[in-house]
């Protein structure tokens, strides 16, 4: 099975999220996504981080009802922060059939060579890269582990949904409505 593996903070899941999920299992050869919500990114703060089994209920109740769509936890029991490379290497092994990619923005790959073991990941993984709003990706339009995939420009971030919450603003067709509903209940962000 080919599986994408999208991952993030998800710090809260939103529709632009989604979008890429579902137009990279739609629109590549992937069988599925994985979305992979990550502890902590190496690149990241913690501490604005929502606990990480909210993120992941969240990234579960964005998932609901889509079988070629995933939320997974496998770094929760992985050393902290989390290396890609690390997980990669803890997936294949855990399921050997499986043929992983990774999917990443634009804005990502212009920092990919700041990565633990960077040249291991392109040696032997496809990465499908999503173009992001002032992130120019032609320097690896040539690799022949990297596939720029035309997937719809989202200027939606976690960020400003984060802000929003605390301002007191809805953030409904922001997220997913079970996200929304899970959010409007609940003190995260707030």
């Amino acid at each position: 099975m080919k599986v994408g593996l999208f991952f993030g903070s998800f710090n809260p899941v939103h529709v632009g999220h989604m979008i890429i999920a579902n137009h990279m299992v739609e629109y590549t050869d992937l069988d599925q996504v994985w979305m992979v919500v990550s502890p902590q990114n190496p690149f990241k703060k913690s501490s604005n981080l929502a606990n990480d089994y909210d993120r992941l209920q969240m990234v579960e109740l964005a998932t609901n009802g889509n079988d070629r769509l995933r939320a997974s936890n496998i770094e929760f029991a992985l050393p902290k922060p989390s290396y890609t490379i690390d997980t990669l290497v803890y997936l294949k092994e855990k399921y050997p059939n499986n043929d992983f990619s990774l999917i990443m923005g634009g804005d990502n790959l212009v920092h990919f060579h700041k990565w633990k073991n960077y040249e291991a990941i392109l040696e032997h993984y496809r990465i499908l890269v999503y173009k992001r709003p002032n992130y120019v990706t032609e320097a690896y339009d040539n690799h022949p582990s990297i596939q720029i995939v035309d997937a719809p420009l989202m200027q939606i971030s976690a960020t400003f949904i984060r802000q929003a919450l605390r301002d007191g603003k809805s953030i409904q067709y922001l997220v997913p409505d079970p996200v929304w509903k899970f959010l409007d209940l609940s003190p995260i962000y707030r």
